[in-house]
């Protein structure tokens, strides 16, 4: 299409689409998400709703769109979910509109899924019995959320998230099966299972002119684990990727003797240490000082209400200064608003993480979201990272 019309009405385009599913869908709330994908949401009495308003966006797009006086047709992709209000998480919510929208684009035709119907309540005992198979069956799969360096303007590493899609339980997300693989004993195989993916795309990744440090997630249970320690090392050792590792405060605390001494050997390996979730836990100056950690990670719990609140820029700021004086860098997890990235920016933040960038998405729609950003034309007054539109940064 946009070779047709040209780049700027071409992204354009995007935004008469949404014009005409507000004047369709008046209560519902619409969103721009990148250059040809829309979020749609509203609230409804039942699934039949859901159905009710596909059938009308159907409708509304048989009219041609006026492209400078052209008239152009116009076929779009539906993928929509519908779930009780208030007892779904919202990332869920997403990924499996996401998921739909995917299914949609293949089968071309409108795919919605019912979250009420059809998906069994979580059982601990099943999922540990299921959780070595599903290693095994390839139904674990990685998404990764890009970091932004305030000052370059430009992606500068990523964290790898771990997903199950379970054939009949649907998407199952980390905080429903990483306490139950700990639990199994299964941490240290899946862990595992995640380096051995992340070091493949991280090759990807640089072959693409993309040389980031990708971050992987560490139980504290791994920390004491010298088998982990050994087998983690040893991947390091002949993969030659920039990988780093995430570890939360309260991890350390379990056994900080054994805990720092390990750190220290993945640190000697070439793997960065970052700190995860820095303010959720049981802060300790006493540990923190110790660490080998070259990254601090402030938990979004201060972060979401900054531009609100009275004291979460002073915890903030705070914790950007003892960082520094650390040597270490800052990521400000939870960033959703330009609002929130101006003002660290201000407060000497390095870098920031979250649904303003983007959310967690497919090594293949992450290595798309880095060619896009190469290749917008430097005369494009977006080319600023700053300069561009909230929309923009919602893309995946």
């Amino acid at each position: 299409m946009r070779r047709l019309i040209g780049r700027s009405r071409g992204d354009a385009l995007v935004l008469d689409l949404e014009q005409r599913i507000v004047a369709t869908l008046p209560a519902a709330a619409t969103m721009v998400v990148g250059r040809a994908t829309i979020e749609v949401s509203f609230d409804g009495a039942t699934f039949a709703d859901l159905e009710v308003a596909n059938a009308g966006l159907r409708g509304a797009m048989i009219a041609p769109f006026d492209l400078d006086q052209a008239l152009c047709a116009m076929e779009i992709a539906i993928g929509g979910v519908g779930a009780p209000l208030g007892l779904t998480e919202d990332v869920r919510l997403v990924e499996e509109a996401e998921g739909a929208l995917e299914q949609a684009r293949h089968d071309q035709s409108s795919v919605l899924r019912d979250l009420s119907i059809g998906t069994p309540a979580f059982d601990r005992l099943t999922l540990t019995r299921e959780l070595p198979l599903a290693i095994a069956n390839g139904e674990m799969f990685l998404q990764y959320q890009p970091k932004l360096h305030v000052r370059k303007q430009a992606i500068a590493s990523a964290e790898a998230l771990v997903r199950w899609q379970h054939p009949l339980r649907g998407l199952i997300l980390p905080g429903d099966f990483i306490t139950v693989a700990e639990e199994a004993r299964q941490i240290s195989a899946l862990t595992l299972w995640t380096l051995d993916e992340v070091i493949r795309d991280q090759r990807t990744l640089a072959a693409d002119g993309h040389d980031l440090t990708i971050f992987v997630n560490i139980s504290g249970q791994l920390l004491g684990d010298k088998a982990f320690v050994d087998a983690a090392c040893e991947k390091m050792r002949t993969a030659n990727a920039k990988i780093g590792f995430e570890i939360t405060e309260t991890a350390v605390i379990r056994d900080p003797e054994c805990a720092i001494a390990n750190l220290q050997i993945f640190a000697d390996q070439g793997i960065t240490i970052a700190i995860d979730d820095y303010g959720a836990g049981l802060s300790s100056l006493a540990y923190l000082k110790q660490l080998p950690a070259r990254e601090l990670k402030i938990d979004k719990m201060f972060v979401l209400q900054l531009t609100s609140s009275n004291r979460d820029p002073l915890i903030v700021r705070s914790t950007i200064d003892l960082a520094h004086a650390l040597d270490m860098e800052v990521t400000a997890e939870g960033v959703e608003t330009q609002a929130a990235m101006a003002l660290l920016s201000v407060m000497g933040c390095d870098m920031i993480q979250g649904y303003l960038i983007s959310r967690p998405i497919s090594i293949d729609a992450f290595r798309q979201f880095l060619r896009d950003d190469i290749l917008r034309p430097v005369e494009d007054p977006r080319q600023s990272m700053f300069k561009r539109p909230a929309t923009f940064w919602k893309s995946a």
